[in-house]
């Protein structure tokens, strides 16, 4: 009896499996995606649930460059980031708000791991993987990359840090992470304003110029 207690309590405080998490969090974006009057705002308050997004822009960024930012400038990257994710990964879920999710396998190394999925949306089917880190064995999984159609949101961000980088340093690179996040925050308000859902937005950190 009393280990079967035991058992019962340490199942229940273990951590969520990555597939496990990918589903509630697909299953909540859509509740909140449907639900009347849904901003983007409020979709992505539930979405940083499950995605870390400072994890996201850390691993885009890149070690080399990460390590070379002082606190400072890492606060700053990290938090104008996190809001620019927050705005577009948003304003792309409440797109697919309809779509219908198939689940394949789950693929766990170390504290890694790689769920795939299939979005049908009307008749198209579209590959969707998440990836997943956790920061010790018994920590909970989070989602730090989407890879949609072979195309990685993490490489995506690292081409354009990189190019930007190169061409106008880290404070350029600031400086126009800024400049889209306060047009996306600007479309996000309009739409709010309207009592609409915004339209999906492409995973771009914005061209240079």
């Amino acid at each position: 009896m009393i280990a079967s207690l035991l058992a019962a309590t340490l199942l229940a405080a273990a951590p969520a499996s990555p597939l496990s998490v990918v589903k509630t969090g697909n299953a909540d974006v859509q509740k909140a995606a449907n639900a009347p009057g849904a901003t983007v705002q409020s979709l992505a308050t539930v979405v940083e649930k499950f995605v870390d997004f400072e994890e996201l822009a850390k691993r885009a960024l890149g070690e080399k460059a990460w390590t070379g930012l002082t606190a400072a400038q890492r606060k700053e990257f990290t938090d104008t980031m996190t809001g620019l994710l927050r705005a577009s990964y948003a304003q792309k879920a409440i797109g697919q708000a309809q779509a219908e999710v198939k689940y394949g396998k789950e693929a766990v190394e170390g504290n890694e791991a790689t769920v795939n999925t299939t979005l049908t949306v009307k008749k198209d089917q579209l590959p969707v993987d998440y990836k997943l880190y956790r920061t010790s064995a018994k920590g909970e999984w989070r989602i730090y990359d989407v890879i949609t159609d072979e195309v990685s949101l993490v490489s995506t961000y690292s081409g354009q840090f990189r190019k930007l980088l190169a061409d106008k340093g880290f404070d350029g690179l600031l400086t126009t992470l800024k400049s889209k996040r306060a047009q996306l925050e600007k479309e996000n308000a309009a739409q709010s304003t309207k009592g609409g859902a915004a339209a999906p937005a492409a995973p771009a950190a914005g061209k240079g110029g």
